[in-house]
Order: structure tokens, then sequence, then C-alpha cells
């Protein structure tokens, strides 16, 4: 057998020899319960779209309903899509030639060359299971650690790319904060302000296209994002899918938008306002998915409470946060998330 780039079938194999043997009856077992597999999925739909142009607006009542439109979808989807945006589409184009290109490398170079710190990631190296499996690739790249240019290798033209799409990204996402943070009775820059170009992080996803031997594949297994908010920019193929009302939705792809979602850190804050919501991305049988994410992250010391009191949540920093996740994956083979953070109660005590 020809061997995939990077391997997913090898891996994926073992797991479904080793989940063959039996499920031993333990507490990990207990807490991942496959709960992913039984909600039905229910037709592609759109995520609201809202025209950034209205920000700009003369008219009060313009910019008023833009921002309104932008925390309702906040509130009730947790997604929501944009366009006239102000990033230039050829930087997209290019930022996506780039990414193609990256992952057009044979496996053994992406996996040893140490490019872009080391950065690279396929699979689930934690899986135990297949419904823990991601059949996919990135690099997941903290920008903190991108000014070297020893990092790039051969990619000189990726970094300049990288930089000014990170930078417009940057400047995309800290507008969206402010609205969302300002809806709240708080300053515009009460989450920008601890945001910065050095503490975000950018993923470049490759999904590959899944054998039709296989069955139905997570891309990227059921997750909540960690951050403050992320802005995806996607390809024309489908696969990514939220759950809305106890129910899977397929997102209809979108050439001319960028989807927002938000993340933990922005419900916390918001004291549930805003829904960190749970998604997927699945795997297609015949062509493969590229995407690019951006998450607006402060730095791991910053201590993340509530915009008013009383709290939903503990105090807790972003670097304890993002432990525990790491701890919890490691334990039950999935994240459990703000549940570990309630003031009241913890779901393992």
């Amino acid at each position: 057998m020809i061997e995939s780039n990077p391997p997913l079938q090898q891996h994926y194999g073992r797991l479904l020899q080793e989940s063959g043997k039996g499920h031993r009856q333990n507490r990990s077992c207990f807490y991942d319960h496959t709960h992913h597999h039984h909600h039905p999925v229910i037709k592609e739909c759109e995520l609201p779209l809202i025209d950034l142009e209205g920000l700009k607006s003369c008219d009060e009542r313009e910019r008023l309903a833009c921002s309104a439109a932008i925390c309702r979808a906040a509130s009730e989807w947790g997604f929501f899509q944009v366009i006239n945006h102000g990033i230039d589409p050829e930087l997209l184009r290019k930022m996506r030639r780039e990414q193609v290109m990256l992952f057009d490398m044979p496996f053994e170079k992406k996996a040893t060359c140490g490019l872009l710190n080391n950065s690279y990631r396929w699979g689930t190296p934690t899986a135990t299971r297949p419904s823990q499996f991601s059949w996919s690739e990135a690099f997941h790249i903290s920008l903190a650690k991108i000014s070297e240019p020893a990092c790039w290798g051969e990619f000189s033209s990726l970094r300049e790319v990288i930089n000014e799409f990170a930078t417009a990204m940057l400047r995309l996402s800290r507008l969206l904060a402010g609205v969302l943070a300002e809806n709240l009775g708080n300053p515009k820059g009460a989450v920008e302000e601890v945001c910065d170009e050095s503490t975000c992080f950018l993923r470049l996803n490759h999904y590959l296209a899944r054998p039709k031997s296989e069955e139905e594949t997570f891309g990227l297994v059921p997750h909540t994002d960690s951050d403050f908010l992320t802005i995806l920019y996607q390809d024309h193929v489908g696969g990514l899918q939220l759950m809305k009302d106890s129910k899977w939705v397929a997102v209809k792809p979108n050439p001319d938008a960028l989807i927002v979602n938000i993340g933990d850190l922005f419900q916390a804050w918001s004291k549930d306002e805003y829904k960190s919501v749970e998604h997927k991305v699945m795997a297609n049988n015949e062509m493969e998915r590229y995407s690019i994410a951006y998450f607006l992250c402060p730095s791991y010391d910053t201590l993340i409470g509530s915009c008013t009191e009383p709290s939903i949540y503990r105090k807790f920093t972003f670097g304890e946060y993002r432990n525990q996740i790491q701890d919890d994956v490691k334990k039950f083979g999935h994240k459990l998330g703000l549940s570990r953070f309630l003031q009241e109660t913890d779901p393992l005590k």
C-alpha cells in the first residue's frame, strides 16, 4: 500500500483494530460516551451574514443595526459570517497559494524540518479510539515565534504573507471584539488591550480526502475554541458543522465571506451572553479541503474574569485554562472546557 502524506490511514487503521478488541468500561469511556454521534445532521444552511460596511456608515441607525446584528449572532448562534471585512482578496489568495505549497511538501520533511518552530501536527496523537481521531494535518503557529528567519526554511515568501495576513486578521478581530464588548456596557478596548500580535495563533489546516473504504470520519473532532474569537478563511469545499438547538448544522461555504465564531474566553467574560459553540469538520471522501483559522488570544498569564459581577466562572489565567484542557484530553480523550471553571460545581467532583 502506498503511504499517504501524512500516514493517516495507517494510524486510523490501528485505532480501528484496537477498538475492535472491545471497550473497557473505565472512566475515560464514560466521559467520551460518543455523544457526538447521536445528534442528527440537519440540511446545509447559511450562517447569519453581516455586511461590515454598516460599521462605517454615516447613518447612526445603520451603524447600530450592524453592531446589533453581530451581537445577536454571537448570542444566538455563536457563529456568523462577514463580508466587506476590509481584508484584501488578493492577500487571501496569496495566503492560500502559500498554504497549498507548504502542505505539498513530503511528509517526512514537514515532520522533521523544524519549520515554523516545529508547529506541524497530523492526526490526533492522543486518540485511543476512532471517534477521537482527526483526518487532517495542520501547522498550529504561535505568532510570537515567527520573527526569526531560521524558522521559515525555504519558505521566505510565506513569512512575508503570513505577517501581512496576521496583521489584517488582528485588526478585524479587534474591531469585532470591540463591538461585542461595547454591547455589554464595556469600553471597546476591554478585550483587545490584552490581545496583540504576539499572543495570537494561526492554524493552517489541510483536510485530506478520506478513502471511500473508511466510515464517516472527522476531519477535526468536535470541540469549542479556547480563545476570545476565531476568524476562519475556508475554501469552497464544505465540511464545517456546528451544534445548533441540539442538532448538527452543516455550514454552506460562502467564498466571499469570512466565518467568525466565539471562543470560550468570550463566553466566560460575557457571563454566557455570547456562546462558544461546539463544532467539527467532516472529512470529504472526494476532495481535500483547506482553511486558515486566526485565534484572538491573550497572553498565558492574563487573568480572565467577568465583564460584570457576580461572575458565573471563577477567575483563571489563559495558561491555567490551556493546561487544564491538555490534562483532560489526556485523561478522558476530549476537552471539558468551561464546565471545569464554574463557580459552584466541578463536573468531576
